[in-house]
């Protein structure tokens, strides 16, 4: 008995979002259709579906666009993160030169550097890269720099006693560590790309979800404007659920949440 009720808690736990989504949704559809609220400025969850079906083919091409941009800065992000956060680790002086300037970049608005970066890069997929790369890197970088000096002193001593290099350090100890701190930056990275794609999108693309959301918007299509906006979130969170798949298979050692 205690063991079937213990295996219908979790059933109970990933019912709870679902339900959760679905009274919202119910809620929403009753605002809609209630009156209380012009159609125009919120249109109902069945007319959103509907503009998302209407739309389908279009939708789809702009989301690959905006998909392989955000891969791509994604994929740049966690490069740079690694080599920045390894040198920063490996040298105190620089460490406390550089990490004021990590910080520097997140106080500038994404909407507010986009406009220059794509003055200077054009309107092709660069600008759009650059700050997907410019929002994705700094979780990342700050978690493996946390993670690293975090790392058990004894047991790094220990290795060089034993004549291990630094990059063995990094291969047998450091990097193992930091692993869960990693993919928890990872997951907000991931998250953050396609906004980022989104925005840069805006301000100048000839493809893509951002250049399709301002399409509909000069054309008061909300209806479209919502499909798009769901659309976005589902990418975000399709991106995370992978992030999510890849950490139990990397780690399969760590404890499900």
């Amino acid at each position: 008995m205690k063991k079937n009720a213990q295996s219908i808690i979790p059933d109970k736990q990933r019912l709870a979002p679902g339900l959760l989504i679905a009274a919202l949704i119910a809620l929403w559809q009753l605002v809609s259709v209630s009156g209380l609220v012009p159609a125009f400025m919120l249109p109902s969850p069945l007319a959103v579906v509907k503009a998302l079906r209407a739309d389908i083919s279009l939708l789809g091409r702009d989301l690959l666009v905006t998909l392989s941009e955000a891969i791509i800065g994604l994929v740049l992000a966690i490069v740079a993160a690694f080599i920045i956060a390894i040198i920063m680790d490996s040298n105190a002086l620089l460490n406390r030169a550089v990490f004021p300037l990590l910080l520097f970049t997140q106080t500038v608005p994404a909407i507010a550097i986009a406009p220059l970066l794509v003055l200077w890069m054009g309107y092709g997929i660069a600008p759009k890269v650059a700050l997907i790369f410019l929002t994705c890197f700094f979780p990342v970088t700050v978690g493996l720099i946390g993670a690293f000096a975090q790392t058990d002193k004894e047991a790094v001593q220990l290795l060089r006693s034993m004549g291990a290099s630094q990059w063995q350090i990094y291969a047998y100890l450091k990097l193992p560590g930091a692993m869960p701190a990693f993919f928890a930056g990872l997951r907000i990275a991931a998250s953050y790309s396609i906004v980022g794609a989104v925005i840069a999108e805006w301000l100048g693309g000839n493809a893509g979800l951002g250049v399709y959301m301002t399409r509909v918007r000069k054309s008061y299509s909300f209806d479209k404007m919502f499909a798009v906006i769901l659309l976005t979130a589902a990418l975000s969170l399709a991106l995370i659920k992978l992030v999510v798949f890849i950490q139990k298979k990397s780690l399969p050692w760590q404890e499900e949440d």
